[in-house]
């Protein structure tokens, strides 16, 4: 990937924790080499480390029809746009970053609402809930997939 100047963050996760392997994966063109076993905080924190030197900052997140404002915390499609609140904003935004990458509660949680929360799950089908009466409310394309006992994802209704 490296030798086609591909930029995307390489996060090496694996059982090999001898210092050659390190040395090896660091070479071969990881930006960040994560032994198992392993903290989920401690891989949350690589990935929003990863995720913080990603150049250039875009302003809006973009799937399907619609768009997420990150200056304004609005969600639009076409004309229609709708305000989310913090945490609707949080969870809309993680679920945009991941795109069609299945991500469950547990880590949704984490991410939004924090290890030292007392927020159960809950919480997050909560807030998937009414990011998907708002969507609808925009004439959004784009819907968030329940995939039985792992967690969310977006999909594009290309029928729309």
């Amino acid at each position: 990937m490296r030798a086609k100047r591909c930029g995307t963050p390489i996060l090496m996760l694996t059982a090999r924790s001898e210092l050659e392997d390190r040395i090896e994966g660091l070479n071969a063109g990881a930006d960040y080499y994560l032994t198992k076993p392993f903290n989920i905080r401690e891989l949350l924190a690589c990935i929003n480390a990863l995720l913080r030197r990603q150049v250039p900052q875009v302003d809006q997140l973009m799937l399907g029809n619609t768009v997420l404002d990150l200056g304004a915390c609005t969600l639009s499609c076409g004309i229609k746009y709708v305000r989310l609140s913090a945490k609707e904003f949080d969870v809309m935004r993680f679920l945009l970053q991941a795109q069609s990458s299945i991500i469950s509660k547990e880590v949704i949680l984490a991410w939004v609402w924090g290890y030292d929360s007392e927020a159960v799950e809950n919480h997050v089908e909560v807030y998937v809930g009414f990011l998907r009466k708002k969507l609808r409310s925009i004439g959004s394309n784009i819907r968030i997939e329940a995939v039985r006992r792992l967690g969310y994802r977006l999909e594009v209704d290309e029928t729309c």
